[in-house]
């Protein structure tokens, strides 16, 4: 089959690597449909030296697929020739075939689009992470980063009652998309005070709850410079870096409750990436105005790359594995 392998920092390649073989309590999915994430960024320019050459299939999690075979063993709702959400943690899945524990495949409605459905896998992260939150009825809640993922957890907290939901980007054509998905104000943070801007819309307050969806060192720091004393900061956009410098003092001076999440391995059930699944599936969420580009897998190393300098209008981007 043909995989991607990152072969050194920031070198991604096609690798010939042999079709992997059924394992007990497992299926092999044929690739089908697969989309980017701030995550596959990290993988590709910024891991530690020694992760390099990285696994074949890196870097790629959130995957859609047909079941090719399965475990013989197995009688359940999964079988040969059903289509798939595949959870892939380990990021190994930009191949055109994977071997998934099937605990972690789930059936899809046959009328969504396949490159609808694949975006569940991150939606139902947002809505896993989103559980942590504070009561949010009344709060203002400032989300860092207008990427597939804050405009996600727009959506997710305006379902979890937030008064205020303020949308931050340095990018401004993805401030275009913020209200769509639930927010109620946008700041474009390139051009105006981000502290200066969240005191006009709350009152001469800071807001209550801050979401960090970037993963950029700045951004990192700036969830705490805008927190309101005593508020409440989650990250969620994966670092770039294993270490960066942390304004501490600040942190440590307005009282924040601080608090991180990745990924939904854990969830009983993945009940969140089956709701994400169900308001995809019904339309209570117009998942298709955030996909922006779709590329063969043949170009997805030029895929990466718009994805990496979030030009072009760029939000979230579809690999088709089968053209």
């Amino acid at each position: 089959m043909k995989a991607v392998q990152i072969i050194a920092r920031g070198q991604p390649a096609f690798v010939d690597a042999p079709k992997p073989a059924l394992q007990p309590g497992s299926a092999l999915v044929k690739a089908l449909r697969l989309s980017l994430c701030g995550s596959d960024i990290r993988h590709l320019h910024y891991l530690p030296d020694e992760r390099y050459p990285t696994p074949i299939g890196e870097t790629g999690h959130e995957m859609v697929g047909i079941v090719e075979a399965i475990d013989p063993a197995f009688n359940g709702a999964v079988k040969a020739g059903d289509r798939v959400l595949c959870l892939a943690p380990d990021h190994r899945a930009m191949a055109e075939y994977y071997v998934a524990p099937i605990d972690r495949l789930l059936p899809l409605d046959p009328a969504t689009p396949l490159s609808h459905s694949v975006q569940a896998q991150q939606f139902g992260t947002v809505l896993y992470a989103a559980k942590t939150l504070p009561d949010l009825r009344g709060k203002s809640v400032a989300v860092i980063g207008q990427g597939s993922a804050g405009l996600w957890f727009n959506f997710a907290l305006q379902k979890l009652g937030a008064a205020k939901i303020i949308a931050l980007d340095l990018k401004a054509y993805r401030l275009r998309y913020s209200k769509a998905y639930g927010a109620t104000h946008a700041i474009h943070n390139a051009d105006e005070s981000p502290v200066s801007a969240l005191r006009q819309l709350c009152g001469g307050q800071l807001p209550d709850v801050v979401v960090e969806a970037a993963g950029e060192v700045e951004a990192i720091h700036l969830a705490v410079e805008i927190a309101q004393p005593g508020g409440f900061v989650l990250y969620f956009g994966v670092p770039r870096f294993d270490w960066m410098d942390f304004p501490i003092f600040d942190f440590f001076w307005k009282t924040l409750t601080l608090k991180s999440m990745v990924g939904t391995i854990n969830d009983p059930d993945h009940a969140c990436t089956r709701q994400a699944l169900d308001y995809i599936n019904t339309g209570a969420v117009d998942v298709g105005r955030m996909i922006t580009h779709t590329f063969k897998f043949a170009d997805v190393f030029e895929a990466y790359e718009l994805h990496r300098i979030q030009d072009e209008g760029a939000v979230k981007i579809v690999i088709d594995m089968e053209s």
